[in-house]
């Protein structure tokens, strides 16, 4: 129980805190067969994961968004726990690796978690159809700010948020990503800092928002993103 403590500021359910406990014991025992998190100590789960995925519904509304979509989801983060905690969010996980796909779908089926779907592809080609769809778009640890923004900007509607999360380490990724925010028609909102408890880190939220829709150039093969970020 020490560890949901932790939680408190969040003002979870029992229900909520019960799902995130069986979040919890199937990511250990699955991380056993194949490689979803360095982080397995219980304590460590609780923050930086969930604490740190739950933080993002400090930065925004979230009885106001509707649709959400999660790039480079990974376990799940921090798409599922902000899904247990509003469970009107209609969410969608983007990951390429087909094991931690399934590991998402066991996840799901084990919480009873409706209104979720799993994309196992890139989000690069994901994007064909889901131009300007989300409410809000997240991202936890992907990539550099330059590239991830011409990745993820498309997927937000005019008046939507991307929010970056990054950690401590972001001024240089801010600087390389202003011109490139621009051009995909969005603007930088606000940058909030938070400590992690018990010493455990830095978490950084780049709030992006989206002003008008983004050319339809955009987002661009990833290997052109990679090498000529705008």
């Amino acid at each position: 129980m020490n560890n949901q403590i932790l939680l408190d500021k969040f003002n979870l359910t029992d229900e909520m805190l019960f799902q995130l406990e069986e979040y919890y014991k199937i990511l250990v025992e699955e991380n056993k067969k194949i490689n979803l998190t360095s982080i397995t100590e219980k304590e460590e789960v609780y923050i930086k994961h969930f604490f740190d995925s739950l933080l993002l519904t400090k930065e925004i509304d979230m009885i106001n968004v509707k649709t959400m979509i999660d790039i480079g989801t990974g376990a799940g983060f921090p798409g599922i726990p902000i899904k247990i905690m509003y469970p009107h969010i209609s969410l969608t996980l983007v990951e390429p690796t087909n094991k931690r796909c399934v590991f998402l779908q066991k996840v799901i089926e084990l919480l009873q978690l409706k209104g979720i779907t799993i994309i196992n592809d890139r989000a690069e080609n994901y994007i064909k159809d889901q131009r300007e769809k989300y409410d809000l778009a997240t991202a936890r640890a992907v990539s550099a700010l330059n590239i991830l923004s011409e990745i993820v900007i498309p997927f937000v509607k005019k008046d939507g948020i991307f929010i970056a999360m990054k950690g401590s380490n972001y001024q240089e990724e801010i600087e390389n990503s202003i011109k490139g925010i621009k051009i995909l028609n969005a603007k930088i909102e606000k940058i909030t800092t938070y400590e992690l408890p018990k010493n455990k880190g830095t978490r950084v939220f780049i709030t992006i928002k989206k002003v008008k829709n983004t050319p339809i150039t955009y987002p661009r093969q990833y290997a052109k993103i990679k090498k000529q970020p705008l």
